[in-house]
């Protein structure tokens, strides 16, 4: 879904390249099934393996009339510090996975992100992309 009219720059789209080969490799490794946190390790460490700076768990909070509130939301993945990854596991996305990602968008700095669902019998199925 793309929320904004700027054209993502070529090193945004090469980042997210990467990120969707190695998620593929993850899920052709693994299978679907399991839980969040054992894609979130694998694909962390899949990433790292290729040359990519990421953070796991990072918190993003709320800037609210010059102060930095924390809210307790918390991104899966931040890659190179650009590309939020956010990672499920379940049976379906809901609207409220969507709605998640794109409010880590608005209140990040980030202009991209994925919402993967590793538990799809092809990955391909799973992903989801969003500009802002």
């Amino acid at each position: 879904m793309n929320i904004s009219p700027t054209p993502i720059p070529d090193y945004l789209n090469r980042i997210s390249g990467t990120i969707v080969d190695a998620a593929i490799k993850v899920h052709t490794g693994l299978g679907p099934g399991l839980l969040e946190n054992v894609y979130e390790t694998c694909l962390a460490y899949e990433l790292e393996k290729r040359g990519h700076k990421v953070e796991r768990q990072v918190q993003l909070g709320v800037n609210y009339e010059g102060v930095k509130l924390d809210i307790g939301f918390k991104l899966d993945l931040l890659v190179d510090s650009e590309v939020i990854v956010e990672l499920k596991a379940a049976e379906k996305l809901l609207p409220i996975h969507t709605a998640q990602i794109l409010t880590y968008l608005k209140l990040s700095n980030c202009r991209l992100g994925l919402l993967i669902n590793f538990n799809v019998p092809r990955l391909k199925e799973g992903i989801s992309r969003f500009v802002r």
